[in-house]
């Protein structure tokens, strides 16, 4: 069941400056210094969605995380995610229960299902199994739904360090319309944002290093006031936190708000191995392109590669679209977030997802744009630490043709270039980069001035 679709909510907005954020009436900004810079280049970690849906266990949270430590911890990829429904005892497949009885604490706070985390019992919570990550050297991150359970409004449930309840803070017209979990909170009542704050606290408690946090990006100003909640909620924990938003589309207008109060923010709906998806990306990423970096980054979601959806499959995509997906993740320098089953992890993905000099892009380039699109060509360029131009090259159309393009504008006349994917120095062009690329598939090089 594919997540955020839209929907009905109730509307509420922001001001900026004394200026209203597309809604009617609003809460001001809150008056927060900047964090520390928490993601200095687009994360890299593994999530559980596309290979486990709801379902996750501890068992197999830690024979995961065994193989993610070993195998791709030594390329970078460091944060390990258990996504939705981590505290559903009942919890299957890519569909929710109807009326969820969600394992929660005496303030309503989101507890793991202890049938499915035996380490949590006796209120101790992730932190048993976050303690263990990170002696692996991993980061552990938990997925939240935006709002406050539903079951603690129903049982009217003391706010932690208030003489509020749940139902005074709870906005019941606000629902997630794909998910029912949670009621959205009012952040104009009193002990909202207590809450909010005792929430994350508890996360800090565990040990947790990265926040997904669902259902807030869209429609984006009725759910400003509780991204906003959320941001300062972290900054009061006590513990750097990962703020990570979901799903999209997040509207580009948006992106001085969205980059002040969380790392990362998705730009579309779930993504999935289906070549339309993929090729979508490309406006999505071109448009965001201006606002990549400073510690910010758009988010194209995961990598659906490898052993999917529960063991059912592997991905859909051809080897020609794998390695288009990964040269438009690191060019773009969206989060490279692997979904597929690490247990079945064969040799070629494994290749993909390593390529250190695909990954240097990714992590250490700059002045990321597109340069060029014309029917079935997209055409990226980035700039090396050393000064060095990264270009990418895309046939988006279905039959084998050869990409061209000028090195005029990346100011080379004369260039040494050098295939990052097969990791070899391939000539020198001259005045104009050409080569043959297989139907939906990339290219990524390296020029330096000859």
């Amino acid at each position: 069941m594919k997540r955020g679709s839209g929907g009905a909510v109730s509307r509420r907005s922001v001001l900026r400056g004394g200026v209203a954020i597309g809604g009617l009436a609003t809460l001001p900004e809150p008056a927060i210094a900047a964090p520390a810079r928490l993601a200095p280049r687009p994360p890299m970690g593994w999530n559980s969605w596309n290979s486990f849906a709801t379902t996750i266990t501890e068992a197999q949270v830690r024979e995961t995380a065994a193989i993610m430590a070993r195998k791709l911890l030594p390329f970078g990829y460091d944060v390990f995610t258990v996504d939705i429904q981590w505290y559903e005892p009942e919890a299957k497949s890519y569909s929710y229960n109807a009326h969820p009885v969600p394992t929660i604490d005496g303030h309503g706070r989101l507890l793991p299902a202890p049938n499915r985390f035996p380490s949590s019992a006796g209120g101790k919570g992730f932190a048993p199994l976050a303690t263990d990550l990170h002696a692996l050297g991993l980061k552990f991150g938990v997925h939240l739904m935006r709002g406050i359970p539903r079951l603690a409004v129903e049982r009217d449930l003391p706010v932690l360090g208030t003489r509020t309840s749940a139902r005074r803070i709870a906005d019941t017209n606000s629902v997630c319309p794909w998910n029912p979990d949670m009621y959205g909170v009012d952040m104009r009542q009193p002990g909202a944002q207590a809450y909010y704050d005792g929430v994350f606290r508890l996360l800090a408690e565990w040990g947790v290093d990265f926040v997904k946090m669902d259902d807030m990006s869209r429609p984006y100003d009725a759910h400003a006031a509780e991204i906003e909640a959320a941001h300062r909620a972290i900054a009061r924990c006590g513990r750097p936190m990962i703020l990570s938003l979901s799903p999209g589309e997040t509207p580009v207008v948006r992106a001085d708000h969205v980059r002040r109060h969380a790392q990362m923010w998705r730009i579309s709906d779930d993504f999935w191995d289906e070549w339309s998806m993929l090729e979508a990306q490309f406006t999505r990423l071109e448009n965001w392109s201006p606002h990549i970096g400073r510690g910010g980054w758009p988010d194209a979601d995961m990598l659906p590669l490898g052993k999917l959806a529960l063991g059912a499959r592997d991905t859909r995509f051809t080897p020609a679209e794998q390695r288009t997906l990964m040269t438009l993740w690191a060019i773009a320098r969206s989060p490279l977030i692997m979904g597929g089953d690490l247990r079945h992890l064969d040799a070629d993905t494994l290749a993909l997802l390593t390529n250190r000099e695909v990954l240097a892009v990714n992590q250490a380039s700059s002045d990321n744009r597109p340069y060029f699109v014309a029917d079935g060509t997209r055409i990226w360029s980035a700039r090396a630490p050393d000064g060095a131009q990264f270009l990418a090259l895309f046939n988006t159309g279905k039959a084998l043709r050869q990409i061209g393009f000028d090195l005029a504008p990346l100011g080379l006349a004369t260039a040494r270039v050098r295939d990052l994917w097969a990791g070899s120095d391939i000539g020198v062009a001259r005045g104009r980069i050409e080569q043959t690329l297989p139907g939906h598939g990339a290219g990524l090089y390296r020029l330096t001035p000859a």
